[in-house]
């Protein structure tokens, strides 16, 4: 059964169920034909055991006459075999037959269906069949009455021995056959619209069956079983709802799919180049430490000095992007939650912009700061806010030439803080938006050398606090980066 499809388990339960509700109606509408039988039997032959004991003289004064009952008996019975009579004591015992020797199973009759009968009790009513151990059949009764007193009954068996061999024989004849025949006819016509019928109900279910079993992971097939749906109330059909959400599950599986995809190629992306940003680093230190192995005799104190520092300079390089290399790691692997607090932004702002007046002086660059003291307190990890500052200034201040002027907002916004850190430089590429706080490091971004992952690390810490960094569009050049901390 387990090998079998669920339409054809389902054809095979109501085949079954067709046969036994087939036998139960067939039984019992042989059970109601009887029964409808016994009643017409009754109710015509009810009077019959009245009419034989007012018209015959079944006792006298001595007592029960035996032969002139087995005589009337006789030829009542030949004059209809279906009959049989007996006489019946006050008590019930049988006190006159007409029954061949050695037939009478029961010396004596109830007389509860007897006086039931009598007192005008529903028809059909049973009564014991003395030629039968346990049968009951339908009767006719009457008191039988001499000199004005009770004596006994006329007990009148309606459907006899002769009777039932008749209808015996019969039953098992053509009528029988004829019976079932149509019975037969009748449930092979149930079984095939059945059959039809479940097979057109569970279409859908096989089609839908046929759409998962095709599903690759690809949107559009899954999308596509919703096509007609909209003309009709999911509601109504159990396997429209299934079919619906089995879309809807395709879809989302499609776009977890494509989001995976995504993914995967940033993650190819950043391996390609942080990559190449170690290797430039590397190949640099790597050949002036060589240069000064081998002209170390040659070289003066100066040039010397210029090779350590150029060779030191990309040491420092190497050692930072394998530190943000770690920090992205730790933020990624989910072990890192922010411990929320309430703090001031604007003094945040202003200690971490104190740390970079020096380079932005370097650098002919101007740094400035726009705090708006009514700015409400944020709640967030202060240790993982100042990396976030620190990362988008030095961001600013090395990636753009001089005369650049970098400047950092802080304000509130309704129940929010507003941060803002802007510059007039060369701007971000139109091209390069799109993966700007994805996987790609800034120096593929401003097309320098010295890159690194700080948007990249940037991003991760804002999702850890339920919040983005994303690039403003605003007049004239440079770059506008904005973020949002809910206040304390």
């Amino acid at each position: 059964m387990s090998r079998l499809t669920l339409t054809q388990r389902l054809s095979a339960v109501f085949a079954l169920l067709l046969l036994a509700c087939s036998g139960v109606s067939m039984w019992l509408q042989v059970e109601a034909s009887a029964r409808h039988e016994q009643e017409v039997v009754q109710r015509l032959s009810r009077d019959l055991a009245g009419h034989i004991a007012g018209t015959a003289q079944l006792m006298d004064a001595g007592g029960w006459r035996p032969q002139a009952v087995r005589d009337l008996f006789g030829k009542l019975m030949a004059v209809n075999p279906s009959v049989e009579l007996y006489l019946l004591a006050n008590d019930g015992r049988i006190v006159g037959n007409a029954a061949p020797q050695g037939r009478l199973r029961r010396d004596r009759v109830d007389l509860d269906p007897v006086r039931r009968l009598l007192a005008g009790a529903p028809l059909p009513v049973l009564g014991d069949d003395p030629r039968q151990a346990a049968g009951r059949k339908v009767f006719s009764a009457a008191p039988v009455q001499v000199d004005g007193r009770d004596a006994g009954y006329v007990y009148v068996v309606l459907q006899g021995e002769a009777r039932d061999a008749l209808s015996a024989g019969v039953a098992s004849g053509s009528a029988l056959r004829a019976t079932l025949s149509a019975m037969a006819v009748v449930a092979l016509l149930g079984l095939v619209m059945g059959l039809f019928a479940f097979r057109l109900i569970t279409r859908p279910l096989r089609a839908l069956t046929q759409a998962v079993r095709r599903f690759d992971g690809n949107g559009e097939r899954a999308a596509a079983l919703e096509t007609g749906d909209a003309s009709e109330p999911a509601g109504r059909d159990e396997i429209a709802v299934l079919r619906a959400a089995f879309a809807q599950m395709g879809r989302r599986i499609a776009e977890q799919w494509h989001e995976l995809m995504r993914q995967d190629q940033q993650r190819r992306d950043l391996i390609a180049n942080i990559s190449h940003d170690l290797r430039t680093p590397m190949t640099s230190l790597h050949g002036y430490l060589e240069t000064l192995r081998l002209k170390d005799e040659t070289l003066g104190a100066g040039e010397r000095r210029r090779y350590l520092d150029i060779a030191l300079d990309q040491s420092r390089k190497v050692g930072r992007l394998a530190q943000e290399l770690f920090d992205l790691a730790r933020l990624e692997s989910g072990l890192v939650h922010p411990e929320l607090e309430p703090f001031a932004m604007a003094d945040l702002a202003q200690d971490v912009a104190q740390k970079f007046e020096l380079a932005a002086e370097a650098r002919g660059q101007r740094l400035e700061l726009e705090l708006d003291p009514a700015a409400p307190p944020a709640r967030a990890d202060v240790g993982m806010m100042e990396r976030v500052l620190t990362n988008l200034l030095d961001n600013a201040i090395r990636h753009n030439p001089p005369g650049t002027r970098v400047t950092v907002r802080v304000s509130g916004q309704g129940g929010a803080v507003r941060v803002e850190v802007c510059d007039t430089g060369a701007g971000i590429p139109q091209e390069m938006r799109g993966d700007l706080f994805a996987r790609a490091p800034a120096s593929r971004l401003r097309g320098r050398d010295g890159g690194g992952l700080g948007l990249v690390i940037v991003q991760r810490i804002l999702q850890l606090h339920g919040s983005a960094i994303r690039l403003v569009d605003g007049a004239g050049r440079g770059a506008r980066l904005r973020f949002e901390l809910p206040a304390a």
